[in-house]
């Protein structure tokens, strides 16, 4: 490649993310360490990108999600704690989906409106991922399935996933729920809930059903975390009794 590690950054837009991390190494390394410590990172993330397929830069719908995941893999490989990743969870999410609480502020998922907008949404990504993924096969392949009008819900799924694919190559898979975990906070800021029974990281499909809060399918579902920390939604057993 042989591009900087602040070249490749702008030409993806992953300088919010890069501010973010340094932040974040010098509040819990210290100054010193804390730079040597994002140095290691950037090299990792470079020596990642060199091995990894050609995604599409910026010109892939999910350019943000794909390189943004390098960069948190390489992130955690480069702690030298290597602390917990539940530990690390609120700041990833908050990084990746901060926007979301502050958009949740006027946009309602139990509303049939911005139902439908979420909707269109999925529609129009997922229109974009079937295009992307004819040009730069190693994306995210994705499954459209028809808005649920019954139950005012709204589903699409990935069977493949790049992140988890990254993973599971490089032995990260205990990683990735740093990646995966953050879609139920992401919808819950927007008042919904998010059902999902399996990742591309711990299933054979990544199965987005998005509801309201209030919507009754929310009630029938728990969230918990499987034995590889991932979180999933698990029927109740009595969901109406």
């Amino acid at each position: 490649m042989g591009e900087s590690f602040e070249s490749v950054s702008k030409k993806l837009s992953l300088q919010k993310y890069n501010q973010k991390i340094y932040k974040w190494l010098l509040e819990r390394y210290g100054q010193q360490e804390g730079n040597e410590i994002w140095e290691n990172i950037k090299r990792k993330y470079l020596e990642y990108l060199e091995e990894s397929p050609d995604y599409g830069g910026k010109k892939n719908g999910h350019a943000e999600a794909i390189y943004g995941g390098i960069l948190i893999f390489a992130f955690y490989v480069c702690l030298p704690d290597q602390p917990p990743i539940a530990e690390l969870q609120d700041f990833v999410q908050r990084m990746f989906l901060g926007s979301f609480s502050i958009l949740g502020k006027f946009f309602d998922l139990n509303r049939n409106l911005d139902m439908a907008i979420i909707d269109k949404v999925f529609r129009a990504s997922g229109d974009r991922d079937r295009k992307d993924i004819l040009q730069y096969p190693c994306g995210f392949r994705n499954v459209d399935v028809p808005y649920d009008r019954e139950n005012h819900a709204a589903r699409y799924s990935f069977t493949q996933c790049p992140n988890a694919e990254f993973a599971k190559k490089h032995g990260l898979l205990h990683v990735l729920p740093l990646l995966c975990n953050g879609d139920f906070f992401g919808i819950g800021e927007l008042h919904g809930t998010l059902i999902r029974k399996g990742t591309c990281g711990n299933s054979t499909v990544c199965d987005y059903c998005v509801v309201g809060n209030r919507n009754p399918m929310s009630d029938q579902y728990e969230i918990v975390t499987d034995d590889r920390g991932f979180l999933v939604s698990r029927k109740k057993e009595k969901a109406y009794e």
